[in-house]
């Protein structure tokens, strides 16, 4: 009776101690594979942005939940998809891998190294899709990024922390003002991100190059969704770039991101749109495009120093048509922005380079985000231009001109030649004051205008030989003093002479 009484004892103690493990997936099937949009049915508890797998090993993302299916986008080959194929949720929401090693690499939207070089050993994810920073964590931008453009430096100030829409025909110098701008952060502790969305591979390439022979992918990431990638892709490609900017301003560091451009990523999404049956408003467009870009550009900011202090700058790019400015897209992002520059094809046919239409491009930060010394030389300088281009437009008409105007359309001749910059060659602030404050103060009054863009090279290669000191000091106080006036005019009068 006693080992009876003990076998019983230990099976007891056996069922006790068993604790079964169940394991509870969420299961569906795919119904339909269209183009990289796929829909599934059998997932009744899946959430926008969740991540689903297949025995293929490919994954998708849902971005659409309707009463009796789901449908889902996929990162990868959707070809090794078809009707009755396994779905598993899993659970997590779409992120992307990041860590310092990213700087320098080109990754694809998945962070994916798309260099041939070593893959990149990741600290953390960051979701693609996040909340931007609320209204406490914010602080206003007063700390400027400079362009090393004069043009827009002087007239059209970003300050870190801005969101600024470039906007223009085709070929009409976009990209040109972004990589100049990123050109221009060397020894500035900005980490550029330029996320190219639609392009073509050759283009990024030639791009990636530039930045190497200019030493700034020490600096840059390449985030690149190309023409011949899935919609899907281009879909996802600025909220993977602008996730790897946020682990970056979590560190408290300030960051560019360059997204070329917002009007292919909005025909991705039309694309992506129309296979999921979603109903066409203006120009075919879902109803919820204006939140595609609004939700992205939000996330742009300058955070207080309890979060860390850093800041994302997003450049934004749209291609118009005609100069179409109040076409769909373009007004929803003039809208979310906080200016735009606009580049004018008339004015790059006529050899205006950049082509930026001074009237219509705006900076709602403005001189808040502009240093010091150059509010004292470039302060008025919108308004004299704007003068000169509606005495200019009327002298065409008239006969005899008094002194004071003759005098005036000459200066702004010279003022607006002096405004013109070659591609790729960004200066620093201390340069661009320089080249203003000489022009401003009527010093090429006597030159004719076909000379000005000589004396700037002078000028230029003068101040970096002679006057380096000279130079130095206005870039580390960032005000242009008595003493620095001085200098500079000794170094403008030698060479006028």
């Amino acid at each position: 009776m006693k080992i009876i009484d003990q076998n019983v004892q230990d099976i007891e103690k056996e069922i006790d101690s068993y604790h079964p493990n169940v394991k509870t997936e969420e299961i569906g099937w795919v119904t339909e594979v269209k183009d990289g949009v796929i829909t599934l049915k059998g997932l009744d508890n899946v959430s926008y942005g969740e991540m689903i797998t297949f025995d293929s090993g490919v994954t998708a993302m849902v971005i659409d939940l309707l009463e009796d299916q789901v449908g889902a986008i996929v990162l990868g080959n959707y070809l090794s998809l078809q009707f009755g194929d396994l779905a598993k949720a899993t659970g997590k929401t779409l992120s992307v891998p990041v860590s310092d090693e990213i700087i320098g690499r080109v990754v694809n939207p998945l962070g994916e190294v798309i260099d041939g070089g070593s893959p990149i050993k990741a600290d953390t994810l960051y979701p693609v899709e996040k909340m931007a920073p609320g209204v406490v964590a914010r602080k206003s931008v007063t700390v400027p990024l400079q362009t090393g453009i004069k043009a827009i430096d002087a007239l059209i100030p970003i300050g870190r922390g801005q969101r600024e829409l470039i906007i223009g025909d085709r070929g009409t110098g976009k990209t040109t003002i972004a990589i100049d701008t990123i050109l221009s952060q060397k020894g500035q502790n900005v980490i550029c991100i330029y996320c190219a969305i639609g392009q073509k591979n050759s283009k990024v390439a030639g791009l990636v190059e530039l930045l190497k022979e200019n030493k700034a992918m020490d600096y840059s990431i390449v985030v690149s969704a190309a023409a011949a990638d899935p919609a899907s892709q281009q879909y996802i490609a600025p909220y993977s770039a602008t996730a790897i900017a946020e682990y970056f301003l979590d560190k408290g560091k300030d960051v560019l991101v360059i997204y070329d451009d917002l009007t292919k990523h909005a025909y991705a999404y039309r694309q992506i749109s129309l296979i999921l049956r979603r109903p066409a408003g203006r120009e075919a467009y879902p109803g919820d495009v204006f939140y595609l870009h609004s939700r992205l550009l939000e996330r742009s900011c300058r955070v207080t120093e309890e979060y860390g202090g850093g800041s994302i700058t997003a450049l934004p790019i749209i291609e118009t048509l005609e100069n179409d400015v109040s076409a769909y897209i373009p007004t929803n992002v003039i809208s979310i922005t906080d200016g735009q520059i606009f580049l004018e094809s008339d004015l790059f046919n006529s050899g205006i380079r950049p082509a930026i239409n001074v009237g219509v491009s705006v900076s709602r930060v403005g001189a808040t985000a502009q240093a010091k010394a150059m509010k004292q030389v470039a302060g008025r300088l919108k308004l004299d231009l704007a003068q000169y281009r509606e005495k200019a437009a009327f002298a065409q008409f008239e006969g005899d001109l008094d002194e004071e105007t003759k005098s005036l359309l000459g200066r702004g001749a010279r003022m607006s030649q002096i405004l013109r910059q070659k591609k790729n060659n960004p200066y620093d602030l201390a340069t661009q004051v320089a080249i203003i404050w000489a022009a401003k103060g009527g010093y090429l009054d006597a030159l004719p205008v076909e000379e000005v863009e000589i004396f700037e090279g002078k000028l230029v290669e003068a101040l970096h030989t002679r006057g380096k000191k000279l130079l130095e000091k206005i870039n580390d106080k960032k005000i242009l003093g008595e003493e620095e006036e001085k200098e500079l005019e000794k170094f403008v009068k030698e060479l006028v002479k």
